[in-house]
């Protein structure tokens, strides 16, 4: 996929509007993206749209709407790609907050299963990561391989290694930490080169529920926008008007 700040000016945005991970909040979600579309701002979501929160179904109805509505964009996430590969019919581990809640929401609501189908053919096709200008964005985490090379085609259909394993997990050690999950690490945020930032979400770094910016050694920026939407926090988003 290729977005420039020049296509996009020509499309009538002003800027973007980076959405961090959604799991599941509808509201937060509608609230993004009514304020984008006011300000003519075209929306980035990060990924993770589903898993823990109230509607699920509801977040699936408006990114597709967006996307339909060329009003944004939402990358893959590792939450996205598990979905998919469970209403594909693959064995996966279901936590009964996550997945398992997400499966229930669409069983539940009259169009369940026409967003499954929509979802196995839109999170198949969703890029793992994309850059527009100095901005890079990316789900979990950062791999200066995806500097050189495109977002893999049809991402969310493919066993995630190299860079995308990165896009989607992040940088883990291979010790799981004390919550259960794979330990992770930020080493990658020193391979950021110097006026790159790099936004993302997946790890809830932040401490005081707002964006987190940390700086690499090369100069390079990363944000983190996971802020604990669906699991008691909220949805952040950040606005950044194209320059000049």
């Amino acid at each position: 996929m290729s977005l420039t700040p020049a296509s996009l000016r020509a499309r009538g945005f002003t800027g973007l509007r980076v959405v961090g991970d959604v799991h599941g909040d509808s509201a937060g979600f509608a609230a993004a993206l009514e304020g984008a579309r006011a300000a003519r701002r075209f929306v980035l979501q990060l990924g993770d749209l589903t898993d823990y929160g109230p509607d699920a179904p509801g977040v699936l109805r408006l990114a597709f709407a967006m996307q339909d509505a060329g009003e944004g964009v939402f990358l893959l996430g590792n939450h996205d790609h598990k979905l998919r590969r469970a209403l594909a019919g693959a064995r996966v581990r279901v936590a009964a907050e996550g997945l398992g809640r997400t499966l229930d929401q669409l069983a539940l609501v009259p169009d369940g299963e026409a967003l499954a189908a929509e979802a196995l053919r839109r999170f198949a096709e969703a890029p793992a990561w994309l850059r527009i200008g100095p901005w890079f964005f990316v789900h979990a985490a950062f791999h200066p391989a995806m500097l050189i090379e495109p977002s893999p085609e049809a991402a969310g259909r493919r066993r995630p290694d190299g860079p995308l394993a990165r896009a989607l997990y992040g940088q883990v050690t291979g010790r799981t930490a004390a919550d259960g999950f794979p330990e992770r690490v930020l080493h990658w945020l020193d391979q950021v080169p110097a006026g790159i930032t790099v936004y993302c979400g997946h790890d809830q770094r932040s401490q005081d529920g707002r964006p987190l910016p940390l700086k690499g050694r090369q100069g390079g920026m990363a944000v983190f926008l996971d802020t604990g939407a669906g699991k008691g926090g909220h949805l952040s988003w950040l606005d950044l008007p194209f320059p000049g």
